[in-house]
């Protein structure tokens, strides 16, 4: 046994060696043959993309047991080879087990026969050569009861083509693509509560300019709100595809006010200056279609603009009086939405971009009136819990965050005017629909859907048909938003508000800067000063503030250019108003004498009057020249009026004189004006005549003094000595002459005083009345 052993173990290596390679030699041709096999379609699909395959339709979205299933698409050859010998078939993939699962596949991309499950069989469509670039349509009908479908959920479906190609010369799959089949067979017993959010809401079109005419004629930036309302147009489609959904409508007041300022004579601006805008018709045919849609519907107002809540809350709560816009964009919105369209609406709702929030976005909601603000799950997110809760959370101080699901209200989001996107974004949203259905089938939760603000016609009409697959109510069935506010909060839900650390970076790089929040206070206050002094106040105060209201609009997210580009035309335009009120600059002006008059023109080219201003003149040296008391002033409108000022000199030389407008509030208005005033006193030239004039008097009244005084001792004289008349004069022939033939001589008039009546001039400037 030994050396058997020993032998064994010599001999064994050699015999295992030429044993080994005579099998590889003889198993050469078996296995060349067996490359020369053509193998399954499934066992060579891995990585292949030689078609492009596109679901464009899927009918019914929800199937039941007896239907059939029709699924249309089109095919293209992305290759370099013509695609030959092909077919394209449905496959049904495996009933996905989470709402996570249904994500992963959807962004999954090539083809695996293990996931994507087997072709179902006698149900394929023939496709002919298929040229390199060419694309051809295709349908396929499927018997549901062919899909063996089992118990209730989600499954995946998908269509394949399987042909060859000239780099494949045996089949092989060569496209795939894959979306989602909901299956219910029966209602459920306690189905999930869903409130769909339905917004009109749109960029700003109104400018703060209007017309000098009486109707105060709007003009618009543009016209594309004339487009967006019209039919086939955006908002159009919106009201025409919610009217017979079950949502809530949310709405910015500011479309209803800009279209209703469009069913009237109204402007667009354009490259040579505002031009008559056209589309009353339709703006008054929209605005019907309005009314008539919300009759049935709830309907919620955002503060009118749509104000940027997180953009205050973070940079404009640095900026005094800043939340103070909320308020009264709170109120506004009520007011247009009940005026135009004859329902009172909801104005306890707040709703940050994208439904992120934290602590200080609440704080800033609140403070404006809103006591639910409507967040998203992405943002207040949940912790530990299995399944989606109810939407309503109370977080403290009476106040409710309403949690929209971050799938559903992102379903809809993207380029779906393509059709493979739009059947795979609505087969997507029923799929998620139902798996939070089954997540907790005993418990009723209500679910919230809070899409993009702006939806364009394709995303729409994708929500539409989404919405409407819901409503036969198999497994979801409808509540309105303050349903939904008010639904029992689940125990274990999450209420903690982020912090505001938490709030995402790329939101807040999108945000309105700290600057921005300071023109706007500094437009307003301008406005503020300006209101005072009118007389119809209205007229400037209500499209400014409106302006001023749009300036903070979320539409500005991420457009910080056209955000800036807004706000400086408004300023522009309302420093432009203000400076139709100022003062006509005077020119110099000379005062001869101790007092005079100077007049000050006030300018009025507003359309309406001025009121309570006044009207100051401030002397640079009032030892010199007291410039009067001021003075409250009105001016008509289109109008100018001169206001005198009573001055007086106490010395010679030039002053300069500084006019000012104010406000009641004692707040300088406008420009100041000023001028040179030359006090010229009284001069020895004329001291020397009026000296001289006086003079004279005395002098003449001296002379007749003594000459009566003469006359009076003669008479006495030849009363003594001459006989007296028979009537007892004196003998001078009763004439009551004077002796020595001299006649009485009478003082000269003064002369002119030329300093403020001469028609000459004094010095360089005007001359003022004395």
């Amino acid at each position: 046994m030994a050396e058997a052993a020993g032998f064994q173990g010599s001999e064994r290596p050699r015999g295992r060696w030429l044993r080994r390679a005579a099998a590889l030699i003889a198993g050469v041709p078996l296995l060349v043959a067996a490359l020369q096999i053509p193998a399954s379609p499934e066992a060579h699909a891995a990585g292949s993309r030689t078609v492009d395959v596109s679901i464009d339709a899927l009918t019914p979205t929800a199937p039941k047991k007896d239907d059939t299933l029709t699924v249309s698409g089109t095919l293209t050859n992305r290759g370099d080879s013509p695609v030959t010998d092909a077919h394209v078939g449905l496959r049904r993939g495996p009933a996905l087990s989470s709402r996570s699962a249904i994500d992963t596949a959807a962004k999954r991309t090539g083809f695996s026969p293990g996931t994507d499950g087997p072709e179902i069989a006698n149900r394929t469509q023939k496709i002919d050569k298929l040229a390199p670039g060419v694309s051809r349509t295709f349908t396929l009908h499927v018997p549901v009861k062919d899909l063996d479908l089992g118990d209730d959920g989600v499954y995946q479906l998908g269509v394949s083509l399987s042909g060859r190609s000239g780099n494949a010369p045996y089949e092989q799959v060569l496209g795939a693509k894959r979306t989602f089949l909901p299956w219910q067979t029966s209602d459920v017993e306690k189905k999930t509560q869903l409130t769909y959010l339905w917004p009109l809401i749109s960029s700003t079109h109104l400018t703060a300019e209007t017309d000098a005419d009486a109707e105060q004629t709007p003009v618009f930036r543009n016209d594309n709100l004339a487009a967006e309302i019209a039919p086939g147009g955006r908002l159009q489609q919106l009201v025409a595809l919610g009217k017979d959904l079950p949502v809530t409508f949310v709405i910015d007041p500011d479309v209803l006010a800009s279209v209703d300022a469009m069913t009237k004579t109204y402007k667009v601006e354009g490259p040579n200056g505002p031009t008559a805008g056209k589309n009353q018709a339709v703006a008054k045919q929209w605005l019907s279609q309005v009314e008539e849609a919300v009759k049935t519907h709830e309907v919620v107002a955002l503060p009118f603009g749509d104000p940027d809540l997180a953009s205050l809350a973070h940079r404009g709560k640095e900026v005094p009086s800043a939340l103070g816009h909320l308020g009264p964009a709170t109120t506004l919105a009520a007011k247009t939405v009940e005026t135009i369209l004859g329902v009172k609406p909801r104005t306890d709702f707040a709703w940050p971009a994208e439904g992120a929030v934290d602590s200080s976005i609440v704080d800033v909601a609140t403070s404006g009136g809103a006591h639910n603000i409507i967040a998203r799950s992405d943002s207040l997110q949940e912790n530990e819990l299995s399944y989606s809760p109810t939407a309503a959370r109370p977080i403290g101080g009476g106040n409710t965050a309403v949690v929209a699901d971050a799938r559903l209200s992102t379903a809809f989001e993207g380029d779906l005017s393509k059709a493979e996107n739009s059947t795979l974004a609505i087969q997507q949203f029923l799929a998620q629909s139902l798996m939070v259905n089954g997540q907790e089938p005993g418990r009723q939760r209500n679910i919230v859907v809070a899409p993009q603000r702006t939806p364009s016609v394709s995303q729409a009409q994708a929500m539409a048909a989404g919405v409407k697959a819901l409503a036969p109510g198999r497994w979801a069935e409808p509540l309105n938003l303050a349903g939904a506010a008010k639904a029992a909060p689940d125990p274990g839900a999450n209420r903690e508000v982020p912090k505001n650390s938490a709030y995402p970076d790329s939101l807040r790089k999108q945000e309105l800067p700290t600057e921005a929040f300071e023109q706007i206070q500094a437009t307003q206050a301008v406005l503020d000063d300006f209101e005072v002094v009118l007389s119809q106040p209205p007229r400037v105060v209500t499209p400014f503030g409106n302006a001023i209201m749009r300036e903070m609009s979320t539409e500005w997210r991420g457009d910080e250019a056209g955000a800036a580009a807004f706000r400086t035309s408004v300023r522009t335009y309302l420093d432009g108003l203000t400076k139709n009120v100022r003062l006509i600059q005077k020119s110099d002006a000379t005062l001869s004498g101790r007092s005079a008059t100077i007049p000050v023109t006030v300018q009025n080219n507003l359309v309406q009057g001025v009121k309570g201003l006044t009207l100051e003149l401030t002397s640079s040296q009032p030892n010199r020249l007291d410039a009067g008391e001021p003075q409250e002033i009105t001016v008509d409108g289109g109008h100018s009026q001169s206001f005198k000022f009573d001055t007086t000199a106490n010395a010679n030389g030039p002053v300069q004189v500084t006019a000012q407008l104010y406000t009641s509030e004692g707040k300088p208005y406008g420009r100041p004006m000023t001028f040179q005033v030359n006090v010229t006193e009284i001069t020895s030239t004329i001291m020397l005549v009026i000296a001289g004039g006086v003079l004279l008097l005395v002098l003449a009244g001296v002379r007749i003094y003594l000459q009566r005084k003469r006359a009076g001792s003669r008479r006495d004289e030849e009363g003594t000595g001459g006989d007296d008349g028979p009537d007892g004069t004196s003998g001078d022939n009763g004439d009551g002459g004077g002796t020595d033939g001299d006649e009485p001589v009478q003082p000269s008039d003064p002369g002119p005083d030329t300093g403020s009546e001469s028609t000459g001039t004094s010095g360089s400037g005007e001359k003022v009345d004395r």
